[in-house]
């Protein structure tokens, strides 16, 4: 509960109303998934380390006390029947110095899974990018629709408040100002539905952003400059910029390379492996039998050291090392078909975002033209209408024709912005 309370404190002292660069900054810092992916990289972090560290010689000490009962092997090297105490202590060391390659091979493939977690977390920041970038789309729309249905209650009530002048001078009935006050209140509704609308939308951003409420939380609208349809590159243009930042696609050609080093490593255990060790220990022995030394007298007449090589040769490891050679060899084949189903999906979807920013343009110019030209059309039907020359279904079904025309306008001018961004940002261009 603190947490979350701070985090609304922290997003209310942000900017408002906030813009695309503010809710994706602050939606990729406070993320649930991602700040998860972030441990994951710092996990990977530590098992680099690890391996790095394996250069290193190990070194262990050790302590020990025995306790022997009856008959036994005395110090001298006879049997007797007595009570001993023995204690050792020791001291050693080992350093690998030929291991077959394999401590060079898991530092190179620990680095790369660390690169690939590091992709990982940027495809998951890009997707997230995306869905915010989306929710805030759909938030400009609403804001935009809920104008249009003010803009339309004006209307309206300027016109009841127009009958009801008529009528109190008998020159319009009674059933004209009922209708137009059921048209009022149509549009009354329709503010209310698109009231509602964007308080959903906000709602929805809100908690992408991981906030506590989406209390006084406001997005500002981007440059109109921005919203106007521009030139649109080829799927192929942006698939040679894309498919060399996009995450998704290093993170696959990382882990074919780590592939390729796991190939490495599980071939490295059919070579022998050297290492050094040594070492110093001491021990003290009583008996219930006889006296005992003086306890540092024998800690310094039993001080013994040693130094050793060590060679391990596989000979045959029932067939173990071959098949992980074999096994591993499968992976990089698999991974190799992986990075292929990568390109492809990602060059088919920037094909369908570039359907789909070129659809969206048409639509928004065409809806330019469709809605000057049925708010000309209302123009010149109010008009008619509050002289009498037209009645009052002719203004309802122009009215309704502009507000239509002002809904579709919006929605393909917001559509078009998205789609467009959308293929910037495969190109690496940051949602901004």
């Amino acid at each position: 509960m603190a947490a979350s309370v701070g985090l609304w404190v922290q997003a209310q002292e942000r900017q408002v109303p906030w813009s695309l660069a503010d809710c994706v900054d602050y939606a990729l810092e406070h993320n649930i998934t991602v700040r998860q992916q972030e441990i994951s990289v710092a996990q990977r972090e530590i098992e680099l380390n690890t391996a790095q560290n394996s250069r290193l010689p190990g070194v262990s000490g050790s302590m020990s006390e025995n306790f022997s009962f009856g008959r036994g092997l005395s110090a001298d090297n006879t049997y007797e029947n007595s009570n001993s105490t023995s204690t050792g202590i020791s001291l050693g060391a080992d350093v690998p110095v030929f291991q077959g390659f394999r401590i060079r091979h898991n530092i190179e493939l620990q680095k790369l899974n660390l690169a690939a977690a590091a992709a990982d977390l940027d495809r998951i920041k890009d997707n997230i990018s995306v869905q915010v970038a989306q929710a805030y789309v759909q938030i400009l729309y609403n804001m935009e629709i809920l104008e249009v249905a003010k803009n339309q209650v004006a209307i309206d009530s300027l016109q009841v408040e127009r009958i009801e002048a008529m009528v109190e001078n008998g020159k319009a009935s009674a059933v004209q100002l009922s209708q137009q006050k059921s048209a009022l209140s149509q549009s009354k509704y329709s503010k209310t539905m698109a009231q509602n609308n964007l308080n959903l939308s906000l709602l929805d951003l809100s908690q992408l952003l991981e906030l506590s409420s989406p209390e006084g939380f406001a997005v500002a609208k981007p440059d109109p400059s921005s919203l106007q349809p521009g030139i649109l590159e080829t799927p192929e243009q942006v698939y040679a910029a894309a498919v060399g930042v996009k995450p998704s696609i290093q993170a696959e050609m990382t882990r074919l390379d780590a592939a390729s080093t796991q190939i490495s490593l599980a071939r490295s255990y059919r070579l022998p492996s050297i290492s050094l060790s040594g070492g110093v220990g001491t021990n003290y022995y009583t008996s219930s039998v006889r006296a005992a030394t003086a306890f540092t007298q024998q800690i310094k007449n039993n001080f013994s050291q040693y130094v050793g090589v060590n060679l391990s040769v596989p000979i045959f490891s029932r067939f173990s090392i071959r098949n992980s050679i074999r096994s591993s060899q499968l992976s990089y084949m698999n991974q190799e078909l992986q990075v292929e189903s990568a390109k492809k999906s990602l060059y088919k979807e920037i094909q369908q975002a570039y359907a789909n920013a070129v659809a969206s343009q048409a639509k928004y110019i065409s809806a330019m033209e469709s809605a000057a030209s049925a708010q000309e059309s209302f123009d010149l039907v109010q008009a008619k209408y509050e002289t009498g020359k037209a009645n009052i279904t002719e203004f309802n079904e122009s009215r309704s024709t502009m507000v239509k025309a002002l809904s579709d306008l919006a929605q393909s001018r917001y559509e078009s912005y998205f789609n467009s961004k959308v293929l910037d940002f495969y190109k690496g261009i940051p949602l901004r």
